[in-house]
């Protein structure tokens, strides 16, 4: 049974697809549906089933403009040392993972043709054959051993050496396959497997002013800073994709100013666009905006070896001061979920929704801020545009302060060369951390000792300790259990205070089909290149 009515033939449904392609208005397909004696109510099931078609249906060819938020002249193509998201773009356009990460947050083979194990200890991988990389050369098991061994030489600084560090050896089997025998069991290897530093490179690979690898886009140019353009590989293994000809990635740091570029046209993704954008997009068919939210926070960062967090009452005070509801509703615009400064969002299945977020109590604070004698005290908080809404989270904190006579100043600084000059170095300063799929890759990378993004310099043997046992915990209720309580430790003894787990928002040109969400953040979990396709 179908409410289609019975004058309109398929012939109307593809000149209705036609015009939605053209980027046509619903408001002016409606008024041509309704001149040919359709009702309103029929019209609008049409347009639905319409729009899904054009959706699911891919086409080639095109280039493909997008804008992100941030980028250094530190920008690499060598994946074990990517850092910001134009790197993490630029790895999934020119690399492949072993696994990725599907919509749902299940771990789906990629180079791999399966990896298996029986005790979460020894892990078996079996390469798909036939790969090349865009030499021409063929993947074999010496490139993935290759790849996973440079995470664990000093020389290299790989940014996941601390996740690397449970590899205790890795074996080449055959040519096509690899034995990884960890310290420890741990059964979110193959998810662990699927970040964006463990893509894939050829063996014996010192030289990233370009990138070799078996991705879907072969690197054309790369101007650290300034701009990336990739062409498509016509000999990608996959049988599907990647559908344009060619991407370009660049930043602009200012929100307001990368939303004008993709209103004028001259861009087809704004990557992370404030909240306090949105009205700007808002009523244009022109564009749409993907929503998800996947665990991105933004978070005030106070480093404890150093003054003044050396004072644990300055911490305290400080957690007392935030008024999460605020920052939820006035700086996010209600897109987001009040956090409880831990880094595991309600997103994740390992979330404790017993934590209770701290309560906004300036009576409290003033309290601690006395006993730690630094009421009245200049105390600089550093924020920029570089780290997501900082800069209005930082003045809602200031102007809490200046009621209870706390002299908190907000020292706004510059996008470039945020990340390299301030983050984790200055002693009151803000973060911006995009989602991961397990606690344990957010504790290894964010919390204990040895953790390279240790952004408040927080130190406990207990939780060390912890950290590894629970990733080799097979049951799942014990598991659950341990999380649970480093859940708790985090929010009450480390410096980071997280008031929200951020719905990440692209806005995106309406022609712009084949875009998701994905667990590991915005722009299909940075992977959009391969996947999204554009209309004519």
């Amino acid at each position: 049974m179908t409410n289609t009515p019975t004058n309109w033939t398929s012939r109307d449904d593809a000149a209705v697809e036609h015009m939605i392609r053209r980027g046509a208005s619903r408001r002016e397909l409606l008024k041509m549906l309704m001149a040919s004696g359709v009702a309103v109510a029929a019209g609008g099931t049409l347009l639905s089933h319409a729009t899904a078609a054009v959706a699911a249906t891919p086409t080639t060819g095109g280039t493909l403009k997008a804008a992100g938020w941030s980028s250094s002249t530190a920008d690499t193509l060598d994946p074990a040392k990517a850092t910001l998201s134009t790197d993490y773009v630029r790895c999934c356009a020119y690399y492949n993972r072993l696994t990725f990460l599907d919509g749902a947050g299940t771990a789906q083979m990629e180079l791999a043709d399966s990896i298996e194990s029986d005790d979460a200890q020894t892990w078996n991988i079996k390469l798909k054959s036939g790969v090349q990389f865009h030499d021409g050369k063929t993947l074999t098991a010496d490139d993935v051993v290759y790849s996973m061994n440079r995470h664990l030489d000093p020389a290299v600084g790989s940014k996941a050496n601390s996740l690397a560090k449970q590899m205790a050896e890795i074996i080449k089997v055959d040519d096509l396959t690899v034995k990884i025998v960890l310290a420890e069991p741990n059964a979110d290897l193959p998810t662990i497997l699927s970040l964006h530093h463990f893509m894939i490179v050829a063996d014996g690979t010192t030289d990233f002013s370009t990138a070799n690898g078996t991705g879907a886009f072969k690197s054309e140019v790369f101007e650290p800073g300034v701009r990336s353009i990739g062409v498509r590989n016509d000999n990608y293994f996959k049988s599907q994709g990647p559908y344009l000809d060619s991407f370009e990635f660049f930043a602009i740091p200012d929100n307001n100013a990368r939303v004008n570029a993709l209103l004028s046209g001259d861009i087809q993704i704004a990557a992370a666009v404030n909240p306090r954008s949105l009205r700007m997009v808002e009523g244009n068919d022109a564009v749409r905006t993907s929503i998800s939210t996947a665990g991105n926070y933004t978070n005030l960062n106070i480093r404890l070896d150093v003054a003044p967090g050396e004072q644990m009452d300055f911490v305290e005070g400080m957690k007392s001061l935030i008024n999460r509801e605020a920052i939820q509703k006035s700086v996010l615009r209600g897109l987001a979920d009040i956090g409880n400064d831990q880094p595991v969002s309600s997103a994740n299945r390992y979330h404790n929704p017993n934590l209770a977020p701290r309560d906004f109590d300036p009576e409290k604070a003033k309290f601690h801020f006395e006993k730690a004698g630094l009421l009245g005290v200049e105390i600089p908080m550093v924020a920029s545009d570089a780290a997501g809404s900082s800069v209005d989270m930082a003045t809602v904190v200031q102007q809490a302060g200046a009621e209870i006579g706390m002299n908190l100043t907000v020292d706004r600084v510059p996008s470039d060369g945020y990340w390299s000059n301030y983050w984790l170095k200055s002693p009151v300063h803000f973060g911006n951390i995009n989602p991961r799929p397990t606690p344990d890759i957010l504790f290894s990378l964010l919390y204990s000792s040895e953790a390279p993004w240790n952004e408040s310099q927080y130190k406990s043997e207990k939780f060390d300790k912890m950290m590894v046992e629970a990733r080799g915990a097979l049951d799942e209720e014990k598991r659950t259990a341990m999380y649970w309580e480093m859940q708790e430790m985090v929010a009450n003894e480390a410096g980071t205070i997280i008031p929200a787990y951020i719905s990440n928002v692209d806005a995106v040109t309406s022609k712009l089909g084949g875009l998701e969400a994905n667990p590991l953040g915005g722009m299909m979990g940075y992977a959009f290149a391969e996947y999204v396709w554009l209309d004519a």
